[in-house]
């Protein structure tokens, strides 16, 4: 994930035409897999992926659930602004770190509140592509899924905000890859970094891991090669929205993570759309970190001071839009 290749992108809320201009994405190929999810389904997004789903005899039940996310959960926010050149809606400054309520008590699990038959949930967590991930990712990519200036935001965080050499000494990268975005400054003061991920080829080049596990947590979520509190921070970095086990992975972190330790959960609004879950393709990305908060809050994790924060470069002056691929987190740290 290192250079300007990228192989995920965003679809944003205009028409067809001016979706292939900007973004040079054929939405009727027949095999269109890597695309990335709206930031709130338009009519016109909506037929594209009817059409797709069609096209790969997508099963009914999971039409359902896009249908579902985009009517009742995913209601698009007030607090966004449509890019006039692209369609694509991104949150105001400040809207993302007052997406996570200060109080849950009165918050219902988005997951599970209109869940009586578990019916909904595994609507819910369908994929267009449903083919075991092993396949999706038996080669390896050795590009970044984000823009220059969002891999430079994202490993300034993980190195300066997320890790904290002194007292940080051991680090798990979930979903990891051939980049981990830790400086080797950095790196090279820590114990321990593990990662586990899909790839083999991509895990045993990434020069900053001290060793990894190739694990589909889609099939498996028990991170069972690890014992409890043994890491002092979790990264999860733009994967979170491919978990159809969200809750039951988090859980699992709150486990190996250290009294005190934190994970940090971090997205953009790029993806495969193929291999999104039908929850998260169907809202925008103050949707995407109140779910995310839901998660943790709702996984028995033991987790605690959840909070979102806007990475994002913004323009100056009275605008403050988002410039570049947006860039977003949500921590929370083991009670």
């Amino acid at each position: 994930m290192k250079t300007s290749s990228r192989q995920s992108f965003p679809v944003p809320s205009v028409s067809l035409k001016l979706r292939e201009k900007y973004f040079d994405f054929d939405f009727g190929a027949e095999d269109a897999v890597e695309s990335a999810t709206p930031i709130g389904f338009s009519n016109n997004t909506m037929t594209m992926m009817i059409t797709m789903m069609e096209r790969k005899n997508f099963l009914k039940g999971s039409i359902t659930a896009f249908s579902a996310a985009a009517v009742t959960y995913h209601q698009p926010s007030w607090g966004t602004t449509i890019d006039p050149k692209t369609g694509i809606r991104l949150p105001d400054l400040g809207e993302i770190e007052t997406s996570i309520p200060d109080n849950w008590s009165d918050e219902e699990n988005p997951i599970s509140s209109s869940d009586d038959n578990n019916n909904n949930k595994n609507t819910m967590f369908s994929r267009l592509d449903n083919k075991p991930d092993s396949v999706f990712y038996q080669d390896p990519r050795f590009v970044e899924h984000v823009d220059d200036n969002a891999v430079k935001l994202m490993t300034e965080y993980i190195s300066s905000i997320a890790i904290q050499p002194g007292r940080d000494k051991s680090v798990l990268d979930l979903c990891s890859s051939w980049t981990s975005h830790i400086d080797a400054d950095v790196a090279r003061k820590l114990t321990r970094i593990s990662g586990l991920g899909m790839n083999n080829k991509e895990l045993e080049s990434n020069p900053t891991l001290t060793d990894w596990i190739v694990q589909d947590l889609n099939e498996n979520p028990i991170l069972s090669k690890y014992e409890n509190e043994s890491f002092d921070v979790v990264l999860l970095q733009l994967s979170i929205d491919y978990l159809v086990k969200p809750l039951e992975v988090l859980k699992e972190v709150g486990r190996i993570l250290k009294v005190g330790g934190k994970v940090h959960i971090v997205f953009s609004n790029r993806l495969f759309l193929s291999k999104a879950v039908g929850f998260w393709t169907g809202g925008d990305d103050i949707d995407h970190a109140y779910y995310v908060g839901s998660y943790l809050h709702f996984c028995d994790g033991g987790f605690q001071y959840i909070q979102a924060k806007d990475l994002s470069t913004r323009k100056g002056g009275r605008d403050k839009r988002i410039i570049g691929d947006p860039m977003f987190v949500v921590t929370a740290t083991k009670g």
